[in-house]
């Protein structure tokens, strides 16, 4: 279950590297349709370096869980993962319900894992 749960982390790390891209580099493209809803149509543009600068914040996230892999840290590992659930579930409060099960809950289900397998 070791390797299961760093498969698990490694996942959580992708998918903020895939936010990252889409927040940094495609925020007037799939960022426009993932956020459809949330803004009008004009408002991507202007919030561009917006976006850009919460994309290198989620690029941080998945950096930081790589490198608790490479510590071999648990505890790095259950930072990074509690930093995306808060993350997640403001996300959730503020925004959008389905943030929640895109990102908190797999970070969720990764630190039980992380807590009972490494």
């Amino acid at each position: 279950m070791e390797t299961f749960t760093k498969i698990l982390i490694i996942l959580v790390a992708l998918e903020h590297f895939y936010i990252l891209y889409i927040e940094m580099f495609a925020w007037e493209t799939i960022g426009k349709k993932i956020f459809a809803g949330a803004l009008e149509e004009k408002l991507f543009s202007v919030t561009k370096g917006l976006a850009a600068n919460q994309g290198l914040y989620n690029g941080f996230l998945g950096v930081g869980l790589l490198w608790s892999l490479y510590m071999n840290d648990k505890n790095i590992s259950l930072f990074f993962l509690g930093c995306i659930i808060v993350a997640g579930l403001y996300g959730a409060y503020k925004s959008s319900k389905s943030i929640f099960f895109k990102q908190a809950l797999p970070a969720i289900i990764t630190m039980i894992f992380t807590i009972i397998f490494l």
